[in-house]
């Protein structure tokens, strides 16, 4: 019996998923309806992630009661809210935090060139006229703060200088 051993048919162990989408790609096949941030495919209106894999998942959802009331919830409102993802609204500077490290880092510069020791900026009239006169003045430290962070940048640009200026 075992001449006429039977074969099973080979089984189909294919799964019914893209291998090679990006969320990106549903982006541009669905339109404004979705967005992406981060590598993960968020629908626009919902705020909630998507699988960017399978295809029927992104369909089932858009034809779902809740984002059907979502939806019609956020055309009333006419602003559009993306949900970013951590790492992404880590990354972003603003001006104002670039601004701010440079306002200090000259005010460490200050100091140091005219030979004022960095305890005088916790001085109450110190603070006071910073506040009043210098933009994000302010926002600078107290003198603990500025030794620890911003000094050994000062000290390094100085090395820097004088290194250069003696060849």
């Amino acid at each position: 019996m075992e001449r006429f051993g039977v074969k099973s048919a080979p089984s189909r162990n294919r799964s019914k998923t893209a291998l090679y989408v990006t969320p990106q790609d549903r982006v541009t096949e669905f339109g404004s309806e979705l967005h992406e941030d981060g590598g993960k495919l968020f629908c626009t209106s919902c705020n909630v992630v998507l699988n960017h894999v399978r295809k029927s998942a992104i369909n089932d959802h858009l034809k779902s009661k809740t984002h059907t009331k979502r939806k019609a919830e956020f055309e009333e409102q006419n602003v559009r809210k993306k949900q970013r993802t951590l790492t992404a609204s880590l990354q972003c500077n603003s001006a104002g935090q670039t601004e701010k490290s440079s306002v200090i880092q000259d005010f460490v510069k200050m100091c140091l060139e005219a030979n004022i020791p960095l305890e005088k900026a916790d001085h109450p009239s110190v603070r006071a006229f910073l506040s009043r006169y210098v933009k994000n003045g302010s926002s600078i430290p107290k003198s603990e703060q500025l030794r620890k962070a911003y000094l050994p940048d000062g000290y390094d640009n100085e090395n820097q200088l004088i290194n250069t200026e003696d060849r």
